[in-house]
């Protein structure tokens, strides 16, 4: 109940339409009871030529309507009846389209607002929820789920208010006949609700694992659709295809147990409605026979009575229904509800340009209680050149990820011209910071807009100046669209050296003052490698710029080389005087340089 609760928070901004459709159900409602009654003068005055006859005091503009209708010829009767039949039909026709369009109007914009704000809350939160969390499972929640949302609102509530309505209604009428023979109904009627509350239950557990299974099926979807060329490089297409079949086989199972309790909740229950029926057949034909009550009346009552067979299994339905949701409605929230370890104090500093140097005070940065970094102590001045250099694993990569707040450290502080990259808004800090990564991402759109990625109202001149500046303007003029050319998912239409010197454009475009390098060049071939090589040093020209390389080659010209081992750092200097030292950093050059 407190996730439905909350799912219905976002219906509050749509209060006019979910009020329209409520009134629309309570007149379709009213048309359902005119309806049946129009039962009792056929039965009564034009079928049988007798007079309708109630065993109880009636409100006068009740006794002066059954007054007419005795004293009102047959045949009169008759078209009078087949005219206001037509009449009622044509308005419950337009009030059901109605209330029919205006739930399902409600329930698409409810979930267009949710698909919005879990995608908005993804990309709010920290990149530790991307590395804890499976991109199927993720792609599952906007899907998925929502979908769940979706019949939640456009039935399970439909079904809740208006046959809630009708329950009222109908109640009401077989209450009004006969209350005692009413109230053993009820006493009866019950018994039609307990299966639906033992099968809701079952398929709540069924959901969330079929819920959860869709996210799995998902994940191998997206791992095995991306990795496509190792796939087919190591001939696992046949078990790529075996383990998508046990995934789907297992949503299968779980799917038609849903099914094979969802459609037997409906003769169970139509079983026990019957039973009731035919004991107040029974007791109701009696006083029919007696006298007491006329037969147009008894068929009244007995169609209110076998009409509220409709409204408990819909309701019970309905039951049913939410404990499927539920689980889905459980999941989103926990995206929803997700606070990013990475946040932005209320008030902060704007960094409107870097002028003097980044310090790295005391840093150190565990993961999963186990340090990463420790005990970072580091200087870097506006202009210089720093490489970041040691063995795989050692914390390249999140020393400088602790630069744009991809993570906080567990331990000491970053400042930027003496101020704390905590109290600045996060946006104008990575305003100020380009990345050039080893995995380069691209999008599945044209060369000019992922150029201009990072800076989407640059004007075409800008684009192409970008482009020269990485080395790409020759082979993009020779595509066949030039810049307006799509490049695929990834950019799998281009060679790896295209791609990184798009990627280096997109740097250029930004023309930002920190620049971080996480091993650019590292799986390019000799002939991409030298010309990237000479885009990245027209990239890196009166920046500040950090360096993790893996060729120590690369890298003997710059200001400052940091050695990192063990998450600590071991050894600092220029290329010439750690060559000198005789320590680690010579051991891995000259490792390197016989291996080459």
């Amino acid at each position: 109940m407190r996730l439905y609760l909350k799912l219905l928070k976002f219906v509050k901004p749509y209060t006019l339409i979910l009020f329209l459709a409520i009134l629309t159900m309570g007149i379709s409602t009213l048309f359902d009871g005119v309806s049946l009654g129009m039962l009792v003068p056929l039965a009564d005055n034009i079928l049988t030529g007798k007079k309708i006859i109630l065993s109880r005091r009636l409100p006068l503009f009740l006794e002066n309507l059954i007054h007419t209708l005795n004293n009102t010829p047959s045949l009169t009767l008759l078209k009078l009846t087949g005219i206001i039949i037509v009449i009622l039909f044509t308005l419950k026709g337009l009030t059901s389209f109605l209330q029919g369009y205006l739930m399902n109007l409600l329930s698409q914009k409810v979930i267009r607002d949710i698909r919005n704000l879990l995608y908005e809350k993804i990309q709010s939160l920290s990149l530790d929820f991307y590395v804890r969390s499976k991109t199927g499972s993720l792609v599952s929640r906007i899907t998925y789920d929502v979908s769940w949302v979706q019949i939640a609102l456009s039935e399970a509530l439909a079904d809740l208010v208006f046959y809630s309505f009708q329950l009222f209604l109908f109640t009401f009428i077989i209450f009004f006949i006969h209350p005692k023979l009413a109230l053993l109904s009820f006493i009866l009627l019950p018994l039609i609700g307990l299966p639906a509350v033992r099968i809701g239950k079952l398929l709540r557990k069924i959901s969330k694992r079929a819920q959860e299974k869709m996210a799995e099926i998902n994940t191998v979807l997206f791992e095995s659709i991306t990795g496509a060329r190792i796939v087919k490089a190591f001939s696992m297409e046949e078990y790529e295809t075996q383990r998508f079949k046990r995934y789907n086989q297992d949503f299968y199972a779980l799917m038609l147990n849903a099914i094979k309790k969802n459609l037997a909740l409906g003769p169970i229950t139509e079983f026990f409605g019957a039973c009731a029926g035919v004991f107040v057949l029974y007791l109701g034909g009696k006083e029919v026979i007696k006298g007491t009550i006329s037969f147009g009346i008894f068929v009244l009552f007995l169609g209110s009575l076998l009409s509220l067979l409709k409204p408990f299994k819909r309701l019970s339905k309905v039951y049913t229904i939410n404990q499927q949701a539920l689980p889905a409605i459980g999941r989103i929230f926990e995206i929803l509800e997700t606070q990013p370890s990475v946040r932005e104090v209320s008030h902060p500093y704007i960094l409107k340009s870097f002028e003097k140097e980044i310090i790295f005070e005391n840093i150190s940065f565990s993961y999963e209680n186990k340090f990463v970094l420790k005990d970072i102590n580091l200087r870097i001045k506006k202009g210089e050149k720093v490489a970041i250099v040691g063995p795989t694993g050692v914390g390249k990569t999140t020393l400088v990820n602790l630069i744009p707040r991809f993570y906080d450290p567990t331990e000491g502080r970053i400042l930027i011209d003496g101020v704390d990259i905590k109290e600045m808004s996060i946006k104008s800090l990575r305003s100020h910071i380009g990345m050039v990564t080893q995995e380069t991402i691209l999008f599945n759109d044209t060369v000019r807009t992922n150029i201009a990625y990072g800076k989407p109202d640059a004007s075409f001149e800008e684009i192409v100046s970008a482009a020269k500046v990485a080395n790409a303007h020759d082979f993009i003029m020779r595509l066949p669209e030039g810049y307006n050319t799509l490049i695929g998912e990834h950019g799998a239409k281009l060679s790896g050296g295209e791609r990184q010197r798009l990627a280096i454009a997109r740097a250029v475009l930004k023309n930002p003052s920190i620049l971080i390098l996480d091993e650019a060049t590292s799986q390019l071939d000799s002939a991409s490698e030298k010309i990237v090589q000479e885009a990245l040093e027209r990239l890196m020209e009166n920046r500040t710029v950090l360096i993790i390389a893996h060729r120590l080659s690369t890298i003997k010209g710059v200001d400052k080389i940091v050695v990192l081992q063990n998450g600590r750092i071991i050894e600092m200097g220029t290329h010439e005087e750690l060559m000198e030292r005789g320590m680690v950093y010579k051991e891995m050059y000259e490792m390197q340089k016989l291996t080459s």
